[in-house]
């Protein structure tokens, strides 16, 4: 197996968390640098985390994008049980709309799951 291919599947993916959360429009940048600052050096850390992005979609409608790629359940259970992402997932779950949905992406077909965030 070339080292490129051993790569392709290091990085599979179970798991994709997609979609998007709409905060209070004078809440959005706030919420994004928090968002960044907990959840990437998190993800970075987790063996699991495959890609995790914020990003404003549209400050005007406080509509912030949500993508994130795990190799397991498992992986993406120990990034949310941190006391960081909970500490984060309570101040701002009640201010926040969240569209975000789960994705089941280890076998062909995949299915859309119950809300994970």
């Amino acid at each position: 197996m070339s080292s490129q291919n051993k790569l392709q599947d290091d990085a599979r993916t179970a798991v994709i968390i997609a979609g998007r959360v709409f905060v209070p429009v004078e809440d959005v940048e706030t919420f994004v640098a928090e968002a960044r600052a907990t959840s990437y050096p998190l993800a970075a850390a987790n063996p699991g985390n495959v890609l995790m992005s914020f990003c404003v979609e549209a400050a005007a409608t406080g509509a912030v994008t949500v993508l994130e790629q795990w190799t397991s359940q498992d992986a993406l259970d120990r990034h949310v049980a941190t006391p960081e992402v909970t500490a984060l997932l309570a101040t701002w779950g009640t201010r926040i709309r969240n569209e975000v949905r789960r994705f089941d992406a280890s076998e062909p077909g995949a299915r859309s799951g119950p809300d994970r965030q």
